[in-house]
């Protein structure tokens, strides 16, 4: 298979020389480029194979470090997962370029079969957010600690609290 760009940029974010021995959610986010590479195969009995494949590795890495990381989330280059554990990624969310999420995140809808959010490129998920429904996160986004992001987030913005609302200026400055 040809070279993957955006696990290279992934790898890049975890920036430590042997990331598979030091941060266990680079296991989820190489199982996620993974499954992404076999759904571009052609179609045929080794897509079919490594798709099983895929499968048996997804439910056993979910399983180990509590990630849920599905191939049918759209997430640009450059993922960082800090302090893995409780991390839940809905299949149809779409994620954009060099985001980052903490241990307890969870992006999803807010009922059965609703919409799903769209994050921008740069978001910052704090630990324990809960980012539901059909909204955007606009990019360069933070979404404190322990928030619950249910409205729109405009580019650049922070939000905090639950429910969140958006905040001005930034600490120490």
């Amino acid at each position: 298979m040809t070279r993957d760009l955006n696990w290279l940029a992934d790898l890049q974010r975890y920036g430590v020389a042997r990331p598979f021995l030091q941060e266990q959610s680079i296991w989820a986010v190489w199982t996620y480029r993974f499954g992404r590479r076999i759904d571009r195969r052609p179609e045929g009995l080794a897509k079919r194979l490594l798709t099983t494949g895929y499968w048996l590795l997804f439910r056993l890495v979910e399983t180990a470090v509590g990630v849920s990381l599905p191939k049918s989330v759209q997430i640009g280059p450059g993922l960082r997962i800090w302090h893995f554990g409780g991390i839940f990624i809905h299949p149809d969310t779409v994620i954009g370029a060099n985001c980052t999420l903490r241990q307890g995140v969870t992006i999803g809808n807010r009922q059965q079969d609703g919409p799903v959010p769209v994050l921008g490129d740069d978001v910052e998920l704090g630990a324990y957010a809960q980012v539901l429904g059909g909204i955007r996160i606009g990019n360069g986004c933070k979404i404190g600690a322990m928030a619950v992001v249910l409205c729109d987030v405009p580019d650049g913005a922070t939000a905090v609290g639950a429910p969140a609302r958006i905040i001005l200026g930034t600490c120490g400055k």
